[in-house]
């Protein structure tokens, strides 16, 4: 705030006195005036773009700008606190990689769903330790694209420090870090934000399946498979964001590449609801439960295109061309929401699984449900 100066000259005898009483006098009903008329212009939200304004109010407002972020140095600051995430995938048998945020010293492993969809093993290499660990998935947000990890054995992992996405805006420089290329060597890309509600359809290179994704931040960063599950981090090295998907090879190729992660403070309020044990619709924890079918959107439900050999629906009796219409009562219209049915369930649960076959007969059989892979 800047200080009043005032004329400091002096007065002598009489004259002195009397000057200073008319300019007391002349003084405050100056002050009365004004301050009455700022109130009366304020109250009406008409003061004008002058009153209270000088050369650089902006500067001392906002402050000196920022200097320039050193990207090398944040990223070899953030190395420690990420892994290397290797999945073998059911039932292909297809090796994929991506990466992971540390945020427990005990090994709970923040990444992208898509990373560990499908997933039969998964094997994790701590980059802070050089250490390789078995790992579990604790639970899944499939529609967010955020899953929490737990890894065998670990212990004294360096944990990542955990920022806000609501600070952030449009401009403001970051760095993205991860397995670029499932290498096992991070790669840093930085950029500065170029939106922070975008929305896009993404495509998961391992099952060519597509996934509407919203509210996500945009930077200008090329952005490579494998970082996905990275860290995208402030000049601080504080996570802001959890990288899940780059721009196309077109945009590539043009110079137009973009990265795209979830907001930290969307992914930490899944991470909250997996801690609390409680699944919910969206929020699955636990080991997932699985029918053994392979559906897609049918007429009132859930169309069974595969009933996998040896699964649980096949042993009930579940045929190719079925349509699942309801879960223990519950109605089932699409394929997704046969998914938040079940998401809610775990491995060995009994179900009353309703059907309506292709010539419009229904039924209903109980299925025990078996342990699949991340849906």
């Amino acid at each position: 705030m800047y200080q009043p100066r005032y004329d400091e000259r002096r007065f002598t005898g009489e004259s002195a006195r009397v000057g200073r009483s008319r300019f007391a006098r002349t003084s405050v009903v100056l002050l009365v005036v004004v301050l009455a008329l700022a109130a009366f212009l304020g109250y009406r939200d008409e003061l004008p773009s002058w009153v209270g304004q000088s050369r650089g109010a902006s500067a001392a407002l906002y402050g000196p700008p920022m200097p320039p972020m050193d990207a090398d140095a944040v990223a070899h600051s953030v190395e420690p606190e990420l892994v290397n995430i290797d999945v073998l995938l059911r039932p292909s048998g297809v090796a994929a990689a991506g990466t992971g945020i540390v945020l427990t010293a005990d090994g709970q492993v923040l990444t992208s769903h898509h990373v560990v969809k499908g997933a039969d093993t998964i094997t994790v290499g701590d980059l802070g330790t050089g250490a390789a660990f078995p790992a579990t998935v604790v639970g899944y947000d499939s529609d967010a694209d955020i899953a929490l990890l737990s890894l065998t054995g670990a212990h004294g992992l360096p944990v990542a420090r955990i920022g806000s996405s609501g600070v952030l805006r449009l401009g403001d420089d970051l760095v993205a870090i991860g397995n670029a290329g499932g290498t096992g060597t991070p790669t840093a890309f930085f950029g500065p934000v170029t939106a922070l509600d975008a929305a896009i359809v993404a495509r998961n290179a391992a099952d060519m399946s597509r996934k509407a994704l919203t509210g996500l931040i945009e930077v200008s960063a090329p952005v490579m498979a494998g970082q996905s599950g990275g860290a995208l981090v402030d000049r601080y090295g504080a996570v802001v964001g959890v990288v899940t998907a780059a721009s196309g090879e077109l945009s590539r190729a043009s110079g137009q590449a973009s990265g795209y992660a979830v907001p930290i403070d969307t992914a930490m309020g899944v991470i909250r609801q997996i801690r609390t044990g409680v699944p919910t619709d969206a929020i699955h924890v636990g080991p997932t439960a699985t029918l053994g079918v392979v559906t897609s959107d049918g007429p009132s439900g859930a169309r069974v295109d595969v009933s996998l050999y040896g699964q649980p629906a096949f042993a009930a009796g579940v045929a190719e061309g079925e349509v699942i219409t309801g879960i223990d009562g519950r109605a089932v219209g699409s394929a997704q929401s046969l998914r938040a049915a079940l998401n809610t369930h775990r491995p060995a649960d009994a179900v009353h699984v309703d059907l309506t076959e292709p010539d419009g007969s229904r039924r209903t059989v109980v299925v025990v449900l078996a342990s699949g892979p991340p849906n």
